[in-house]
């Protein structure tokens, strides 16, 4: 399937030098998946760990399993490695919930 471009309003087709370096671009956007997808696994957590930033002020006393689970937040990078591990960590319900276990305290 050839691409194509729209000058003027008249659908033009790329030149191969064009398809080439769309090629190029698309495969670049590829291989950066697994990266777009730790990125938003990181930005979730950092969502996550704000939740009870009130709780490590000195003041309060953090209970074990908060301490266990923001560990494990700050785990995810090492503990989750490939880019299908990223999708199991990311998955969602019909709700739009995520649904691993990693996320829940």
């Amino acid at each position: 399937m050839s691409r194509h471009k729209i000058v003027d309003g008249i659908k033009i087709n790329f030149t191969p030098a064009e398809e080439a370096e769309r090629d190029a671009q698309d495969q670049a956007w590829n291989d950066k998946s697994a990266e777009r997808k730790l990125n938003r696994i990181k930005k979730i957590r950092l969502e996550k760990l704000e939740e009870t930033d009130y709780m490590a002020n000195s003041d309060y006393t953090m209970a074990e399993d908060v301490k266990t689970w923001r560990q494990t937040m700050r785990d995810i990078p090492a503990t989750y490695t490939t880019e299908a591990e990223y999708d199991e960590v990311l998955a969602r319900d019909a709700n739009g919930n995520l649904t691993h276990s990693v996320w829940s305290k």
